[in-house]
Formats: C-alpha cells, structure tokens, sequence
C-alpha cells in the first residue's frame, strides 16, 4: 500500500490539486513510524526486548486493530515522546486509508476499509505573549544581523519577524514577488504554501520604505542580485541560513527547540494583532481568525488601558 499510496495520490492531485506532495510524505513517514511504534510493542510484549516474527510494514492493514493504535500511543508515552506528537502518527493512517483512496485499492483486488481511529482531542497549547525581557533581545539580535557579512541572515530573520513568513515560503521568496504600488511603495505578494490548498489566499503586505531601502541596497550586492545563478531567490540556500539562526537564537538563550526562529513569525503575527486587531493579524499570516488566535496570538494578555464602559455610554 505504501508503494501504491503515492501514484494514487499523484492521481488525485490531477484531479482536485489534493493532496500535496508534502502531506504525501507525510503519510509515508508517520506510516512508518506507526510500524516501527508497533514493532517495538510487539517486541516488549513479554516484558523485555524480543525479535519481532514478522514486522509490521510486511502485515495486512486490517491488522491495525483500535487495541493496536492504543498500543501505539501507550509506546510512545513510554518513549517520551508528547501525546500530540503521538496522535500524529496514528493520524497518517487516516490518509492512507482516505476515502478517494479506497476505490483504486479495490481495483487492485485489495480489501480494505478506512481505518478507524481512537479519539483524540489533543491540541497544541495556546499561544502566550513572551516576556518583555525576551522582547528586547530579539530586538537588540535582530538588529545585530544587519552587521554581519552574510547579509541572508538579515533577510531570512526579516522576513518572519517583518512579514511573519514560514522558512518554506521564505526559502521559495523572490524578489519578482515585491511589486510596486501606484503611489511609489512596495507590496509583498505571496500565497503561503501551507495554505494553498485550503484558504488560498493571497498576503498583500506594504513594505515600510526604510526596510525596503535595506533590502534593495543587499538585493544589488554581489551574489545575490538577480540573473546569478540563484535565480533571483532572496534568501539563497534558505535552509543552512535557517539552520544558522536557530542555533544562533538557542546559543543566546532567547528561545529553544528546534524551531526556534519560528517565535519570530508569531511575534509579528502577534505585534500586528494588538496593534491593528485579529483582521489585519489573519491578513498578514494568511491564516483564518481562529488559528491566529490559538496559535500566533495572545488574546489573554491584555493590551489596553483601563475603561470605565459606562464613560462610552
């Protein structure tokens, strides 16, 4: 099924654009995590380690019993792993088994039905403001890269902090995606990737002209100016830069994890929240009012003065 899931997939995708390639992945991957999962409950069943008779990639799918997902999860809370991060390997089953998916298994002579799956009402926490100490840092280190040589770590932490970008839409950015507006400014032009598929929509976001004079002034440095040969990207090899800024952010402490430049995407979404309010905060991250304020918004930490309500009557 595995080999088969994709070439489906890739079917389905010229019909109704879905799924992408990247969910493709992903299904495969947490496929084969839920496998490994299960090859070790199976293994430790009698208490201690012992060989596996028959591991669970090379099983019928209808093996995968409620009991035995249940058994995945308990598997990975003996790891360590998070409960969340759990449930996203048995959800990969989900789309292995999805309902477009089910009629090209059967024409292969497989009978297989969609799996069911245990419920589960996990989420990631809520979204909380940092602190004003951690605030400043960021500041006082995002202001630092612009005095470094390598200009594209400058531009790849600006584009998150400034325009609250994931590092794959960074990384694909170029700066035929700036366009001029009739009184003389610049926009930037993008559809997020990650909702592409879903919301499709379009971030239109002014950039303020001291940025855009910086960013024009690297845009005509050696190396990255347009016709080289990286095809006027605007962060060139995105992905060591990014690597580069996690490890530089962790260094100081400021953040941790290893998605620590990604704070820098919530803290503008979260800056234009309580500035201009959850439109403008849902405009500039392309994602709906509901996930800005779950996942890149604090609405609990208050950013108002005291009211008296009866003084607006």
């Amino acid at each position: 099924m595995l080999a088969a899931y994709p070439e489906i997939a890739a079917l389905e995708r010229m019909r109704s654009e879905r799924p992408s390639r990247r969910t493709v992945s992903n299904v495969v991957m947490g496929v084969k995590r839920v496998a490994a999962l299960l090859d070790q409950a199976e293994g430790l069943s009698g208490g201690r380690a012992q060989p596996v008779a028959v591991p669970w990639m090379r099983r019928p799918i209808a093996d995968l019993t409620r009991s035995r997902l249940d058994g995945i999860i308990l598997m990975a809370g003996k790891m360590g792993l998070k409960p969340i991060t759990a449930w996203s390997y048995v959800s990969a089953l989900k789309g292995l088994t999805a309902r477009w998916c089910l009629p090209c298994y059967h024409d292969r002579g497989w009978n297989v039905d969609a799996i069911e799956l245990p419920p589960c009402r996990r989420r990631a926490p809520r979204y909380a403001r940092p602190e004003r100490e951690t605030l400043l840092k960021v500041k006082e280190w995002y202001e630092g890269l612009w005095t470094r040589e390598d200009k594209r770590r400058w531009l790849a932490a600006t584009m998150m902090l400034e325009f609250a970008m994931r590092n794959g839409d960074v990384g694909r950015l170029r700066w035929s995606d700036f366009r001029a507006r009739p009184d003389g400014g610049m926009n930037l032009c993008y559809t997020p990737h990650k909702t592409e598929l879903s919301s499709g929509r379009v971030v239109a976001w002014p950039v303020h002209p001291d940025l855009w004079a910086k960013m024009a002034a690297v845009r005509e440095s050696a190396g990255i100016r347009e016709g080289t040969h990286f095809q006027g990207l605007v962060v060139p090899a995105a992905h060591q830069v990014f690597a580069q800024l996690n490890a530089d952010l962790r260094a100081r402490r400021i953040f941790t994890g290893g998605k620590a430049a990604y704070e820098l995407r919530k803290i503008c979404i979260d800056h234009i929240y309580q500035k201009f309010g959850a439109e403008m905060a849902s405009s500039i991250s392309g994602d709906d009012i509901r996930t800005v304020t779950h996942y890149y918004a604090d609405p609990s930490a208050v950013n108002a003065g005291a009211v008296r309500v009866v003084d607006l009557l």
